[in-house]
């Protein structure tokens, strides 16, 4: 048995995820044993642990976990590539109604601020007309008092 020291991972810059977690379940240190390992097997990151192994530790450690990484790799790589032959299409057609539908709004929004400008060209001079007049009256009248 070995004691694991959560200041190792910090000093080794493990991502304050992993160090929390470390903390929340060990507290400062943990005397580390397969049993533990086995339990938090899908916790923690084992390929960046390995670099508190010795060089030999971690020579051992990648040819006892290359096939598993091997096998690992080819069924991802699997699974990405019917992920990616089943999404493509929908990711064309997504693309290709996106592009529709931006030439159409910007069609309208065109001819609508075309109309805008129409109105509001007409209706702002009325309304800094009217605000104008309503100025000069009362600035006026205050004066004469």
């Amino acid at each position: 048995m070995r004691t694991l020291h959560i200041y190792q991972l910090r000093a080794l810059g493990a991502c304050s995820e992993q160090v929390d977690l470390f903390a929340e379940l060990f507290g400062e240190s943990v005397d580390v044993t397969e049993a533990l390992c086995a339990k938090h097997f899908d916790k923690f990151d084992w390929s960046f642990a390995a670099k508190l192994l010795s060089p030999q530790g971690q020579a051992e450690y990648d040819r006892v976990t290359g096939p598993a990484s091997a096998e690992y790799n080819r069924v991802t790589g699997l699974a990405w590539a019917e992920y990616n032959r089943v999404t493509d299409p929908a990711w064309a057609e997504y693309n290709r109604v996106r592009g529709l539908a931006w030439a159409e709004y910007t069609r309208v929004n065109g001819l609508a601020r075309t109309e805008y400008n129409r109105v509001n060209g007409p209706a702002r001079a009325e309304y800094d007309r009217v605000n104008g007049l309503a100025w000069a009256r009362l600035y006026i009248a205050e004066g004469a008092k």
